[in-house]
């Protein structure tokens, strides 16, 4: 895969289709890119489409120590190599990292986000707050199983379903990506939206959401989880639109999402 250097050495990794105005894809929660990878034929016709790999994921480098400006970083060198601006899609927390850059500055033409997972309301803090202790704990010790079992056990999986994906062969792909939901963690600032960083981004910004949660891995969640904090965006950011998109799962339909897109970005 061809890839570009970020700031501090890293080498990150990405794919490359298409011609006309730049889109880089940012992907979520254990994702290496393959998340994205539909999406990005489905776009390749208006756009020149970057879906690339997280630092720590993929065939991407993992240069210590972790910190949120290394991440930015490492979008504003596909940005660079984009020719110097870009309209970027982020998806779960690939969508809090979009937003970030944008408000550190980054040079961005329009944002798309998905499902950004910042936690809205009381009544899920100390489930949240325990979720954090327990998975630096498990992190410093190099846990990177027990990371997600604790992550899939948050969100609602029963043990029954965790047991029964051990089983499988992706289960072993998402262990090692699990050392990412602690650094995903502080990509979504502790899961506590930052309301004013947020109210510095003028481009516009799309939020989307899929509707009413109901997917069983979700059950640990409030059925409006996403919808609360979409809204909560959509309030902070000066150009922010709504729109929900009904009978989606966590993991949009890319052909309905590049039709969201083309019509956003071509606006």
């Amino acid at each position: 895969m061809p890839h570009v250097t970020s700031a501090d050495g890293t080498r990150i990794a990405y794919d490359r289709k298409g011609t006309g105005p730049a889109v880089i894809l940012v992907g979520g929660t254990l994702d290496d890119g393959a998340e994205n990878a539909p999406l990005a034929p489905l776009l390749a016709d208006h756009f020149t489409v970057y879906n690339y790999a997280r630092r720590g994921r993929g065939a991407s480098g993992n240069t210590p120590p972790y910190a949120l400006a290394r991440e930015l970083e490492d979008l504003d060198a596909l940005i660079a190599t984009a020719g110097g601006s870009a309209h970027l899609y982020g998806a779960s927390s690939g969508g809090a990292l979009a937003l970030e850059a944008a408000a550190a500055g980054s040079a961005i033409d329009k944002i798309a986000v998905w499902d950004v997972p910042y936690v809205i309301g009381d009544d899920q803090w100390p489930r949240f707050n325990q979720y954090l202790a327990d998975t630096r704990e498990a992190d410093k010790a190099g846990r990177d199983e027990e990371l997600l079992e604790l992550f899939m056990r948050l969100t609602g999986g029963p043990d029954a379903d965790i047991a029964t994906y051990k089983q499988y062969p992706f289960w072993a792909s998402s262990v090692a990506l699990a050392h990412t939901l602690v650094k995903d963690a502080v990509i979504l600032n502790d899961y506590k939206i930052p309301t004013a960083r947020l109210a510095r981004i003028t481009q516009p910004v799309l939020v989307t959401t899929e509707g009413t949660t109901t997917q069983p891995q979700f059950a640990g969640l409030p059925s409006d989880f996403f919808d609360r904090a979409a809204k909560a965006i959509t309030a902070a950011i000066p150009q922010a639109e709504r729109r929900t998109l009904d009978g989606q799962g966590h993991v949009v339909a890319p052909e309905l999402m590049a039709r969201v897109l083309k019509t956003f970005f071509n606006q």
